[in-house]
């Protein structure tokens, strides 16, 4: 494969911290990298140095001659004034671009539905991005570097984006590095993923899961090593402690070996330790909507965001809801917490329910910008009991991932990730037990999301999350629903996947929506209408669910026998197999979804 750029003894300072320290990398014609790291850790400064937007301290970034290098900000670069033609074609004539199917193909994917006439400025901020993204794929690049093209993008943007890349060129031509939190995505489309932490990158082959098993591996040795030095610590700490007499005469150069090994024990790693708080009670009743409706806000009389929609949130019911951009979903999480009332309907919320609502744009914090990370903590509680033990202010910011320094920081310096963390924070420790998450993911590292995720898996509160982001939805929520763009709201008993189908299947249509008219219960949302299917039909779905089963059953033998293969082969040090045994339990898994919406597609047939 040949070479199109790289950089060589990369090192990057800003004050007294070193965001890159001697790092040398390339990319070669086929790379699909995705790049992976904790927030400040420098990945879009690299991005920005092989872009040669940056200059590094020392070092220096080569491409060959030919290379033509196209790069997408994370911030918006575009110019207000203009209107949507003009940002991405510029002054070009409409047959100019319009004879060219790649260009096309471009356009109605990511702006078919945006105003080819309208500024810049009035567009939303998943139309600013689908603009900026066509302008840039519209042109012949041999490296695009993308950072974080997924914020602000919807179910359907992402996927279409994934499908761009995966085929925007051959096998063996073109290179492209992403930064991005979305982790399907990363699974989708990279054969590479880089992490950057301290000040160094690592480099893995694969997508996010490959890079995840890779990384475990790596760490599993890692701490075989640790705790061989770590007794060699023990052993060197206790020869010096023994007596006051004795020390003194101790060989100078064993002092100094015991002193090197306690010096060289590394820093534990800033990882964010989120830990379940404390979760008022719930009764029975939590929030109900029932036959809701409402109408556009400022919108002309007639026209209608909810049409006759009924919702009910269980205790512990964990909803995940999808939707085209303005189908309302920020807007039913504000119905749920009552901060608009429908235009008929009601609202029903139970005695004991405490709500808390995690917005896109971190408004939450602007009554706090003046203060320090600790302080806003501490204005809510002085001590919290986490796990059964009691943690001070600090101790709790700390275990969350903010060092002593970070603590003291004003809100209104900490990065964008930081902010989130930080409102997440706030929120969690005012003991909902309902909480609502719309666009979660919004700045968040990948490290920090397996954190969120992870305290939102034991959380027994209700749980309502608005996300494009499909690998959270998948991992945190129990039923998905869909808010399709015709006001109506629609159970997803196959999930995103479902709801994808249902979107490519409107638009060939020519329909707004497709959803079902019929109310929705999200405690019951796998539950489909009566499908007036013949006795013949329902005679070979039983057939095809007894099927389905049996092949389900072989499918899962076959998996705990690859499990048992691969921790034999991970023990064994033998990565070859490993990743041929990988990639087929990823083969199987695959097979086990189509056999999972196959068997969800005779149940409905059924009525089940």
């Amino acid at each position: 494969m040949a070479h199109l750029l790289g950089g060589e003894n990369l090192t990057v300072s800003f004050a007294t911290r070193t965001v890159l320290d001697g790092v040398t990398l390339g990319l070669e014609d086929g790379d699909r990298i995705g790049m992976v790291g904790r927030n400040g850790d420098g990945k879009s400064t690299l991005m920005r140095l092989l872009a040669l937007r940056s200059t590094p301290d020392s070092g220096r970034v080569t491409k060959r001659g030919d290379v033509n290098v196209g790069y997408l900000d994370q911030g918006d670069v575009l110019d207000g004034d203009l209107t949507v033609g003009a940002a991405i074609v510029g002054d070009r004539a409409d047959h100019e671009w319009a004879a060219n199917a790649k260009i096309r193909e471009v356009m109605g994917g990511l702006v078919g539905d945006v105003d080819w006439h309208a500024n810049v400025h009035a567009l939303s901020g998943g139309q600013k991005r689908r603009v900026a993204l066509a302008k840039l794929l519209i042109e012949d690049h041999d490296v695009i570097m993308l950072d974080e093209p997924t914020n602000h993008l919807d179910v359907e943007g992402v996927a279409w984006l994934a499908r761009h890349l995966k085929t925007r060129w051959r096998a063996n031509q073109g290179a492209f590095l992403v930064v991005t939190h979305d982790r399907w995505f990363l699974d989708e489309v990279c054969n590479y993923t880089w992490e950057v932490h301290d000040a160094m990158v690592d480099m893995f082959d694969g997508g996010y899961a490959a890079y995840v098993l890779a990384r475990a591996e790596r760490d599993r040795m890692a701490s075989v090593v640790e705790g061989k030095r770590q007794q060699l610590v023990k052993k060197e700490l206790a020869w010096l402690r023994r007596g006051a007499p004795a020390r003194t005469a101790k060989p100078k150069f064993r002092i100094e070996a015991a002193n090197d090994l306690i010096a060289d024990v590394p820093d534990p790693r800033d990882s964010v330790a989120l830990s379940k708080m404390a979760t008022a009670r719930l009764g029975k009743d939590v929030l109900d909507l029932e036959n809701i409706t409402l109408d556009f806000l400022g919108g002309e009389s007639g026209q209608k965001l909810f049409d006759n929609i009924t919702l009910r949130l269980a205790p512990g019911e964990r909803l995940g809801l999808v939707g085209v951009n303005g189908a309302g979903k920020s807007t039913l999480l504000k119905l749920l917490n009552g901060e608009i009332q429908p235009t008929s309907g009601k609202v029903k919320r139970g005695k004991t329910v405490v709500t808390a609502v995690l917005t896109q744009d971190v408004k939450e914090l602007d009554d706090v910008s003046d203060l320090r990370v600790i302080e806003v903590i501490e204005r809510e509680k002085r001590s919290f009991s986490v796990g059964g033990k009691e943690f001070t202010a600090g101790q709790l910011v700390e275990q969350l991932g903010f060092t002593k320094e970070k603590q003291w920081t004003p809100v209104s310096d900490l990065s964008g990730g930081e902010r989130r963390r930080l409102q997440l924070l706030r929120l969690l420790v005012g003991e909902p037990n309902v909480l609502m998450l719309d666009e979660p993911t919004n700045d968040l590292d990948t490290d920090t999301l397996a954190a969120v995720e992870d305290v939102l898996d034991g959380w027994p509160g209700t749980l309502v999350v608005v996300s494009h982001d499909r690998y959270l939805l998948e991992r945190v929520t129990d039923n998905q629903m869909a808010l399709l763009g015709d006001g109506k709201l629609r159970g997803l008993p196959g999930g995103v996947d479902q709801y994808l189908e249902l979107r490519e299947a409107a638009l060939a249509s020519g329909a707004v929506g497709g959803g079902s008219g019929a109310p929705t219960s999200a405690s019951s949302s796998s539950a489909a209408a009566p499908s007036g299917a013949s006795e013949a039909e329902k005679r070979e779905a039983r057939k095809d669910l007894n099927r389905i089963d049996r092949q389900l059953g072989k499918i899962s033998q076959q998996e705990d026998k690859l499990h048992t293969q691969m921790a034999a082969k991970s023990e064994s040090g033998d990565f070859d197999a490993l990743g041929e045994l990988n990639a087929k339990l990823q083969e199987l898994l695959e097979e086990k979804e189509g056999l999972e919406l196959e068997w969800l597609e005779a149940a409905e047939i059924l009525g089940e």
